[in-house]
């Protein structure tokens, strides 16, 4: 019984300060405000990227919203069909001032997480000790219609829902080049700078696989809406 009653109590108090939390919450902190792509990775950027995923008007609006403010560009694409469906695809062709080799198609949810990992990128540079910003970055796609590892049977890769992005460099403004497959332990500098891109990452996709997850990754990073920080 007095269980029961603390529960009441709690459940109570909650409620009662849910006006004074809507208004005093940092907007980071505050699961009522919108989610922002300039807004830190963790745990309540998760929460709020999860609640995108099944509201498609709220997930485009916040597209929408970074593109006024200059931190990506996209349009709006058909549905996709068959037997790979994405319902809302967008296809991204820079974050800002960072260019693409090419443009991509993405998920809603999965163009949110990536000008996101863009936005904190230079942050995480800087943490590593290198003071140029990213300008570039290549890729070999993120849509494909197929299974995991190409296999012939099994279950859809992330690629089928255009969940998952493969990035193989990044180039900085000085004009130096950080590849995944060429310095992922060496020379130092560049490697420090893709481990640091690659804990980006982890912090901000489901799931980020690189190099020392298996040779199917000796060469890019896999970064993927799947999971809740899943790091390899």
């Amino acid at each position: 019984m007095r269980a029961l009653l603390a529960v009441v109590l709690l459940a109570l108090c909650g409620w009662w300060s849910l006006p004074w939390l809507k208004t005093h919450l940092p907007p980071q902190w505050n699961p009522y405000t919108p989610l922002q792509v300039t807004d830190p990775p963790g745990w309540m950027a998760r929460y709020k990227l999860q609640r995108l995923s099944s509201d498609p008007a709220a997930c485009l609006a916040v597209m929408r919203q970074a593109h006024e403010q200059g931190l990506v560009q996209f349009r709006e694409v058909p549905p996709m069909q068959g037997k790979c469906p994405v319902a809302q695809p967008l296809r991204i062709s820079g974050f800002g001032d960072v260019t693409l080799s090419s443009s991509f198609l993405a998920s809603c949810p999965m163009a949110v997480t990536s000008t996101m990992y863009v936005v904190q990128s230079n942050a995480a540079l800087r943490q590593a000790g290198i003071d140029s910003p990213l300008r570039r970055i290549t890729h070999v796609g993120s849509y494909a219609c197929r299974n995991i590892y190409h296999r012939q049977e099994g279950r859809l890769s992330e690629h089928a829902t255009a969940d998952a992005w493969d990035i193989t460099g990044y180039q900085l403004a000085n004009g130096q080049w950080l590849r995944v497959g060429k310095n992922w332990q060496q020379p130092a500098q560049a490697s420090a700078g893709l481990h640091a891109l690659w804990r980006n990452g982890c912090a901000t996709f489901g799931n980020a696989l690189g190099p020392d997850y298996n040779a199917a990754h000796a060469g890019h990073f896999h970064l993927g809406m799947r999971g809740a920080g899943f790091c390899r």
